[in-house]
């Protein structure tokens, strides 16, 4: 931009340039290209009363070559201080038509070399402003955007927090509960798009600690354990580490997605290991979706590993699933996890699950997410086939069911 007011400067040989933006009431000059120390970027002036506002309302012409003899530029305060004399001003417009602001030059004694040659290099250079300025406009526009919808959410307390069910596989039993966040429909975009809204403005730890805070207050007067979500970002975070001292953890499963990057895992160990010892379990999410490494589960040893739903829909009906399912199984249980299916819908996945040894599963074959009071104590299991010994690590204890 700098560059541009510079190229404006040389080219009209004028003391003054500036890019400014226009708010309504208040003109700011963003970027100052200027030979006197007296104008820097950042000060601002009535909008109102500026020569670039009275240009905009076509009471002056674009390009004033002596402010002196115009009587209704003359009145402006700009004419007796800083004492313009010469002066070209035209719009920045934002590819939707939204003006931004001005591009200008001025200077401090009358130029009748000024022309229409002249203003139309300034609009040229006020168009490439306005592609370099767009990129930064939407983004604040979008962020504001999202302070606003999520505004009445923190207000609130945060997100409404509904449960899906968590049961064994062996009898039906429900054992815990995963704690997921709701927020209002109109949004139209899923929670995870949500929760990565208000990260990319900042209060992405703030609305997980508040979901998660929301989810523990309410499993309190409830049998078994809540799985809650939580980013590898938030759980470094000081906050998080201080909410996380105040849970009951025996009663909280911490779930990390397979696909949170680690950045250290000595760090993560260091963190986790004083709360695991007081009875926090954790668990690593989304297993089997996309590329990512089990070396990740190595090297977190989680106490529950969760089948990604993308492995688990169908696979009482494909051999390919079945299998890769089992070997999962396996793997878990051999790091000494317990194996948990999400995304359970229909009665031939879940003996085949059962059948393959998974140890707990939900979906909406079981429950669909809902209000606490609605969670029951069990779920029917068809007995469709001997129900297998249990292999595995039980994620339920130090938690009770």
């Amino acid at each position: 931009m700098a560059q541009l007011l510079r190229t404006a400067k040389n080219s009209l040989g004028l003391s003054l340039t500036f890019l400014s933006r226009l708010d309504g009431e208040v003109q700011h000059l963003e970027v100052v290209e200027s030979s006197i120390p007296f104008f820097r970027d950042g000060q601002t002036q009535p909008q109102a009363t500026s020569l670039c506002q009275a240009i905009l309302d076509g009471k002056l012409p674009s390009v004033i070559p002596n402010v002196a003899k115009i009587p209704e530029a003359k009145r402006l305060p700009a004419a007796r201080f800083p004492r313009i004399r010469s002066y070209v001003s035209v719009p920045v417009s934002l590819s939707d038509g939204t003006l931004y602001g001005t591009f200008c030059a001025a200077g401090f004694t009358a130029d009748k070399e000024l022309s229409e040659r002249d203003r139309a290099l300034m609009e040229v250079l006020a168009s490439a402003a306005a592609t370099v300025i767009e990129p930064g406009v939407r983004e604040r526009r979008r962020a504001s955007a999202i302070r606003d919808r999520l505004a009445p959410v923190f207000l609130a307390g945060g997100p409404t927090i509904v449960f899906q069910p968590i049961v064994a596989l062996l009898d039906g039993a429900r054992v815990g509960a995963e704690a997921l966040s709701r927020f209002p429909p109109e949004w139209g975009e899923p929670p995870n798009e949500s929760f990565a809204d208000a990260s990319s403005i900042g209060v992405g730890v703030e609305l997980e600690i508040l979901a998660v805070r929301c989810a523990v207050n309410e499993f309190a007067d409830t049998t078994g354990y809540v799985s809650v979500n939580f980013s590898a970002a938030t759980l470094f975070d000081d906050r998080c580490r201080s909410l996380l001292e105040e849970l009951p953890v025996e009663r909280v499963v911490l779930e990390l997605s397979e696909h949170d990057a680690v950045e250290n895992y000595d760090d993560l160990a260091k963190l986790l290991t004083p709360l695991r010892a007081r009875g926090l379990r954790l668990a690593i999410d989304d297993v089997g979706a996309g590329f990512s490494s089990l070396r990740h589960i190595m090297l977190t040893s989680p106490d529950v590993i969760k089948l990604d739903r993308s492995i688990v829909a169908g696979v009482g009906a494909d051999n390919r699933l079945a299998t890769l399912v089992r070997a999962l199984v396996d793997f878990g249980h051999s790091a000494g996890a317990a194996v948990v299916a999400e995304g359970v819908e229909t009665k031939d996945d879940a003996v085949e699950l059962r059948a393959g040894a998974v140890d707990f599963a939900q979906g909406w074959y079981f429950g669909r997410p809902a209000a606490l009071s609605e969670l029951a104590a069990g779920y029917p299991v068809q007995e469709l086939i001997a129900a297998p010994e249990p292999t595995s690590p039980d994620p339920t204890r130090n938690g009770g069911t």
